[in-house]
């Protein structure tokens, strides 16, 4: 079976090294944006099976990017994990309108992250 694909979008480029390093060697196929409209286009083009996003990015916000990747039929059903800055939440209108399946707050654990990126991925599955 092949690897699943994961897209990561962070501005961050400290963030995005660590996530790609966890889930490469986790066995998975991994894709980086540095902003949301670059995601958008990863994401249209590459067909990730899972998105892990953060919030606060420049060109377009995380939330953005799930809103119209969930408005768009070939995409609508990547499931996404969102990075936010610690004590901040979505709106549960937000998080269902955008297909957020779990929020993760910075500083996060790499094991806690891949832990859930194995989780929502069997979701998925079901």
């Amino acid at each position: 079976m092949a690897a699943k694909k994961i897209l990561v979008a962070d501005d961050e480029s400290h963030i995005l090294n660590v996530v790609s390093l966890k889930l490469r060697n986790a066995g998975y196929e991994v894709v980086t944006a540095s902003d949301g409209q670059e995601a958008l286009e990863l994401a249209l083009s590459e067909h990730p099976d899972l998105l892990i996003t953060d919030y606060h990015m420049p060109q377009m916000s995380g939330l953005e990017l799930c809103q119209k990747l969930k408005q768009d039929p070939a995409t609508a059903k990547i499931p996404t994990i969102m990075l936010t800055a610690r004590g901040y939440q979505l709106d549960e209108r937000d998080t269902e309108q955008s297909g957020v399946a779990r929020m993760i707050s910075k500083p996060f654990s790499p094991r806690h992250l891949l832990s859930t990126v194995n989780e929502v991925l069997m979701e998925a599955a079901v």
